[in-house]
């Protein structure tokens, strides 16, 4: 009995339809990042894996799908390791290599790679799929695209400025109007540490409180304290739960909280920098949002970290995120190169304008015309006229089989097509076309010339 044919849970395979809906989407961010600048690089699809391993935290690096090396990998493992059934301790010696997480720190490889051939600041953006071995669920996949833009070599503040307005400008294009885009800064996060006196959990701390919107402040707090931090350390730490109110209010709110830390202190000056001067630009759908709590639990961001979260109405986790790091290419032996990104979910954008009837009704447009076959002396009549209408730019196709006329007609139905061209013996001898609206059921005899003229 033949398998069923199947795929690996948390991929997708994609449809004509929604092939012409991610494009649509790809084009737009595409289009605005070159706008803004930034130039396109393309990174492979598996890196070395200590190029990615010890770069996202113990979580990550558990998400991380590695590859099997060539042959007999088995043989170079000793008989005592393999006895012991350690996976961690097998792993470095059967793969070598592994399907990159994200987009970032293959950028931060190509950056040192490539630096006598770059000229900084560099603003590059890329899109291109990523793996996690994560838990599939709604909006969540093990393949996925992200489409990301950073820029290296600069520490001025209004790269973050420009970021901003880049998110903006890109739900704007795409009619998404009302996205939030939520601020925060990783030097708030240590100083909030730091006046806990848990400045040596700060991971521990950030990825705890970077759960906070999906376990709640109970199970963020018990996390904490699994991770060795104080209850003393946790009480201080309510006022950040219920911090509230406009940006300005928040801000004074977290310089009582952050008096004594004077890291704490500089990151409150960067967000104020940015809210000012976004407050001067002005925004055009989008909302900018302080939220302290978040903490994108990723070990390299040292300054502002950005999330977009969708419209209210819509139940999605995050649809974009990025942040500041001031020496990610330092792990590749290459100091003091700071930079900032910022990166779009591309499928759960898909999702969110799916939900909210935002795809254009000409995204999925496909042939303007398809010319019905009606033999041979007939189909290289057609595909001369087809030949000409193709060099105009017009979107047509001549069905391929001499079959019975409904069958080609349904084709055309079930493929919305909305015209068809005839051609018999008449309109062999006058040189004509004759042309079907299949909504309509109208019929027009045209000459080439006429018929180009209408699809123009």
């Amino acid at each position: 009995m033949a398998q069923k044919p199947g795929i690996p849970k948390g991929t997708r395979d994609f449809n004509p339809e929604q092939v012409a809906k991610r494009n649509y989407i790809f084009n737009t961010i595409q289009h605005q990042f070159e706008l803004y600048g930034f130039q396109s690089i393309e990174t492979p699809s598996f890196e070395n894996s200590e190029t990615l391993m010890g770069k996202y935290g113990d979580e990550g690096d558990r998400l991380i799908f590695k590859i099997l090396n060539s042959g007999d990998y088995l043989s170079k493992v000793d008989n005592n390791l393999y006895s012991k059934k350690d996976s961690n301790a097998i792993t470095s010696k059967i793969s070598e290599k592994a399907l990159r997480y994200d987009l970032t720190v293959p950028f931060a490889r190509y950056v040192v790679q490539h630096q006598n051939e770059i000229e900084f600041p560099f603003k590059r953006y890329q899109m291109q799929p990523v793996w996690r071995a994560d838990r599939p669920q709604k909006g969540r996949f093990r393949e996925f695209y992200q489409c990301d833009a950073d820029v290296v070599g600069s520490t001025s503040l209004w790269q973050e400025v420009e970021f901003v307005q880049l998110y903006d400008a890109v739900f704007t294009a795409l009619k998404l109007e009302g996205v939030t885009i939520k601020i925060n800064n990783r030097k708030i996060l240590s100083g909030i540490a730091e006046v806990i006196g848990a400045s040596d959990k700060l991971i521990d701390f950030t990825v705890a409180l970077d759960k906070l919107d999906k376990i709640g402040e109970e199970k963020v707090k018990e996390e904490m304290l699994e991770k060795g931090i104080s209850k003393e350390g946790i009480e201080k730490l309510q006022p950040l739960f219920t911090l509230s109110g406009s940006f300005n209010s928040q801000i004074e709110q977290l310089k009582a909280i952050l008096s004594t830390s004077e890291e704490g202190n500089k990151g409150i000056e960067e967000l104020e920098f940015i809210d000012k001067a976004i407050t001067e630009l002005g925004l055009q759908t989008a909302t900018l949002q302080l939220d302290v709590t978040l903490a994108r639990g990723l070990n390299y961001y040292t300054g502002a970290i950005f999330e977009v979260s969708a419209p209210e109405t819509v139940k999605m986790g995050s649809i974009g995120g990025g942040g500041r790091y001031d020496d990610l290419t330092g792990i590749f032996g290459l100091k003091d190169v700071s930079g900032v990104g910022i990166s779009f979910g591309l499928d759960r954008i898909y999702l969110v304008l799916e939900e909210l009837n935002l795809f254009p009704e000409t995204v999925s447009k496909n042939i303007d015309l398809l010319f019905i076959n009606f033999g041979e002396t007939e189909a290289l009549f057609c595909l001369k006229a087809i030949k000409q209408l193709r060099l105009n730019s017009i979107n047509a196709e001549l069905y391929p089989d001499a079959a019975k006329m409904k069958k080609q007609m349904n084709h055309a139905n079930k493929r919305n097509i909305p015209f068809v061209v005839l051609v018999g013996d008449e309109e062999l001898e006058s040189e004509s076309y004759t042309l079907k609206n299949m909504t309509t059921g109208e019929q027009f005899k045209l000459s080439l010339k006429e018929l180009i003229l209408k699809f123009q």
